[in-house]
């Protein structure tokens, strides 16, 4: 197994060797928000596959730094969510409840401006050079986030699959590497996945809601 010291290291490299891509996701990113705050609401399946490509983006990346552990997950994450998401209807997503949504909100933010692997002698460019869609912790928070913020797009399989795959790289962030921002990661998740144990379950597409 990678000590510690080597993961960070990969992590390092990857954040810092495709600026370019960090910031491509951010405007990603951003646009949807834009979107969602002029009152748009996306068909609860097109939300639920938009929030895929950048789960891939990590698990491309990650085999191409030579780490397959998060090379699978990370398209094990992408390929169930996407099944979740082809199961909604095309119904309008709903905004969550409070309880919900302002912690969706923190974690968007915070996966936004994710402050770890990014040395900038000011804050400006944690506005749009942090390591989302590059790697794992930061990706998983902002879309945790924004499903907190959609109420799962519908969907409980939305809420597990996203809930599991932040608590586990929450936990081994904080405990294993010792990342202490990814407390929030994995309080978030815990968020995500009690949403789900209080979400009724998903109606199947196709049936009336």
């Amino acid at each position: 197994m990678p000590s510690v010291d080597d993961v960070l290291a990969q992590l390092g490299v990857i954040a810092a060797g495709y600026p370019w891509l960090a910031i491509a996701w951010h405007v990603y990113f951003g646009a949807i928000a834009v979107v969602l705050l002029c009152g748009w609401r996306p068909p609860q399946r097109l939300g639920g596959v938009l929030l895929v490509p950048p789960l891939l983006s990590v698990s491309i990346l990650a085999w191409s730094a030579g780490n397959p552990f998060n090379g699978v997950v990370f398209a094990l994450v992408a390929a169930l969510f996407l099944l979740a998401a082809l199961k909604r209807p095309c119904a309008p997503a709903r905004v969550a409840p409070a309880a919900s949504f302002f912690p969706g909100l923190a974690l968007f933010a915070f996966g936004w401006a994710y402050p770890h692997f990014v040395a900038a002698p000011s804050f400006l460019p944690y506005l749009y050079a942090t390591p989302v869609g590059l790697i794992p912790c930061p990706t998983l928070a902002i879309v945790i986030g924004l499903a907190l913020m959609l109420d799962g797009l519908g969907s409980r399989s939305a809420f597990f699959v996203l809930g599991a795959a932040g608590l586990f790289y929450g936990a081994f962030g904080v405990f294993r590497l010792g990342v202490a921002v990814d407390w929030t990661l994995l309080l978030g998740a815990a968020v995500a996945v009690a949403r789900g144990f209080a979400s009724r379950p998903a109606v199947p597409a196709g049936r009336a809601q």
